[in-house]
């Protein structure tokens, strides 16, 4: 419970609200009380012949007829001045003397004597007016506040949900997949919104309600009052148990939620893959599994919510009916006294029996709130340190020197040193898996290195700040990340380029003469991942996005490989023109675009196995000649 608190209040401004929620609440609480004794005064006809005058039998009970002898009887004991006249205020006085002194009397009559009610109808719709009014307007204000409270800490958690899963190390994206993320963001943040609701309603306003009705209660009728606890154990047990089944299933449950998210999504992803190979079938059983089985939670979960409900609504039955009975025939209260009491019942009991479907609602919140804290309570492993210094520019070297690197107990990278100087074109070749992409990656900090040191004009790369050495760096990755927004803003990606920039990068991405051809050129909107545009088209927008940034180093993973042969040779030239310009580190299977490269470095799992220009490496490197005779037959080939 505290970890669902601490996960909806991380933001102080829900503070104020929550109190605000908490006024209304119980504005509402006292509303509803007024309207209950609103509701007995207008019931309220003042006391009927039988009770005034007519005697008890043996048993205690009302005979049901009156002769002339009792009716003198009790005449003598009401007109004690010996008027031959009674009043109203001396069958008042008689019958509260007779029955108890019951407050709920006193101030009834109090308020029919001085509004009239019997005379003065414009009084009478006046007083429902002002209750009904007093109502609407906590019920309105008490909802409303619930509800924005709600919105607004399921708003926060998701924008700090967010901005937290950012700032994670790239391992953390390995650990965690795109549905299991999705579905906490969206799904647990609402969840803990909705559970605060549920907290308010069981933890603050129930208490409220209860205390206040059931002082009410026993001002009353102390005797009346004391049937409450008949049913009070009867409603607890129900409530403890549905809890303890409630929280099992919603874990289990929310668990299954994620595969099933992944599943779909990952099914959605590859489409294409799914129809080329012609497995809809098993897709779909895939994905049917998965819902089955959420479907069967969700019956359990149902099931516990919806049986407790009529169980405390036969044991509240089971108690009013009481009250009416020992009302009636023990205490000969009156009908009004009995609305009203049974109406305050009526509040006294709704929450308690409100409470277990509300609280199956603070265990699915406590549940979403140690999920979204098994994220939130992860510390980034890659951070910049206290002394860490801006990187202002690329002058002299980028360096690594005797690096090590594993992911989990494999290693990557094996004491692997090389140097690139500022203007230099540097390519990394080698098999798949031989350590080439994570080099590239382990440059800009999206990883940290075991072993070694990588530095860049002197300087290990941990004493800049991440913000300042990513500036200095313009990276194209093998797939290129593409997001719904316009060609000129997915170019200048958050940055304020001129459309004189943008266009400049894109004439040397070889993107413009596309994008000019478009109805809307620059403006044209990208569909989700950019797959209104192909393979390659969406590789030279990444390209054009790298290029404009203007960083003194530019990586290009695998930049070209969906580009065709017309579009690969002008990516090509369009870079070589840069040669000398900016540092390049290049990631290549087609060996034709690094022929211009100042110096290679072919590595063999993990290690630099060799290193020097092309006409070096092909003649001390047999494996490296190989590679490359092996491509530009294979091209030959094609092209034949």
């Amino acid at each position: 419970m505290k970890l669902l608190l601490k996960t909806a209040f991380r933001v102080r401004r829900h503070l104020y609200l929550f109190f605000v929620t908490i006024v209304t609440l119980l504005g509402l609480t006292v509303a509803s009380q007024m309207e209950m004794f609103s509701i007995g005064v207008i019931a309220d006809t003042g006391t009927d012949f039988f009770a005034l005058f007519a005697p008890n039998d043996e048993a205690g009970g009302q005979k049901e007829h009156v002769t002339l002898e009792d009716i003198q009887e009790r005449w003598k004991k009401i007109d004690r001045e010996g008027e031959g006249a009674i009043t109203k205020d001396d069958v008042q006085s008689y019958m509260i003397k007779k029955t108890g002194n019951n407050p709920l009397k006193r101030v009834m009559y109090q308020i029919k004597r001085h509004l009239h009610f019997e005379h003065n109808m414009k009084a009478f719709i006046t007083l429902l007016l002002l209750v009904a009014v007093t109502k609407a307007i906590f019920l309105f204000f008490s909802r409303y506040a619930t509800q924005l409270l709600s919105i607004r800490i399921s708003r926060d958690l998701r924008q700090q949900y967010f901005d937290h899963i950012q700032h994670q190390q790239m391992s953390f994206f390995q650990k965690y997949n795109i549905g299991t993320l999705s579905s906490r963001v969206a799904g647990d943040a609402n969840q803990i919104a909705v559970s605060i609701n549920s907290f308010m309603i069981n933890y603050i306003h129930a208490p409220f309600t209860i205390l206040a009705t059931l002082t009410a209660c026993f001002w009353m009728s102390w005797q009346l009052s004391m049937v409450i606890f008949l049913g009070l154990p009867m409603v607890i047990l129900p409530v403890i148990f549905v809890t303890r089944k409630v929280k099992r299933i919603t874990r289990q449950l929310q668990r299954n939620q994620e595969k099933f998210t992944s599943v779909l999504i990952d099914f959605l992803s590859g489409i294409q893959t799914v129809k080329v190979f012609s497995m809809e079938s098993f897709s779909f059983k895939k994905y049917q599994e998965q819902n089955v089985q959420m479907a069967k939670l969700e019956s359990k979960t149902a099931k516990y919510d919806l049986l407790t409900r009529p169980i405390l609504h036969m044991i509240t039955t089971f108690c009013i009916a009481t009250v009416l009975i020992v009302g009636l025939y023990v205490l000969e209260m009156r009908i009004s006294e009995l609305i009203v009491f049974i109406g305050l019942l009526n509040l006294f009991y709704e929450p308690v029996k409100k409470f277990a479907e509300e609280n199956t609602n603070i265990q699915k919140g406590v549940v979403a709130a140690e999920r979204m804290y098994e994220v939130l309570n992860l510390k980034p492993q890659i951070t910049d340190l206290p002394s860490a210094v801006a990187l202002k520019g690329f002058d002299v070297a980028l360096e690594f020197e005797n690096v090590w690197f594993r992911y989990e107990d494999k290693w990557i990278l094996k004491d692997l040193s090389f140097k690139v100087k500022r203007g230099e074109t540097v390519a990394l070749v080698g098999g798949t898996g031989v350590g080439k992409s994570t080099i590239v990656q382990l440059i800009p900090r999206l990883y940290d290195i075991q072993k070694g040191a990588i530095r860049i004009d002197g300087k290990e790369v941990h004493e800049y700040t991440q913000k300042s050495l990513r500036e200095q760096i313009a990276f194209v990755p093998q797939k290129p990340f593409l997001f719904y927004d316009t060609i000129s803003a997915n170019i200048a990606y958050g940055k304020p380029f001129s459309s004189e920039e943008i266009i400049k990068a894109a004439k040397k991405a070889h993107a413009h003469e596309f994008i000019e051809n478009l109805p809307q050129s620059y403006d044209t909107m990208l569909a989700e991942t950019g797959k209104n545009f192909s393979g390659g088209q969406q590789q030279r927008l990444a390209i054009a996005r790298a290029l404009v940034k203007s960083a003194p180093i530019l990586i290009l993973d695998e930049a070209t490989s969906s580009l065709d042969a017309v579009s690969e040779d002008k990516i090509k030239m369009a870079i070589e023109e840069l040669h000398g310009e900016i540092t390049q580190i290049l990631i290549a299977h087609r060996l034709s675009t690094i022929e211009y490269a100042d110096r290679i470095i072919y590595l063999e799992n993990g290690t630099k196995a060799a290193e020097g220009t092309k006409g070096e490496l092909l003649d001390t490197c047999p494996h490296f000649r190989q590679m490359w005779e092996t491509h530009f037959r294979t091209e030959q080939e094609n092209l034949a």
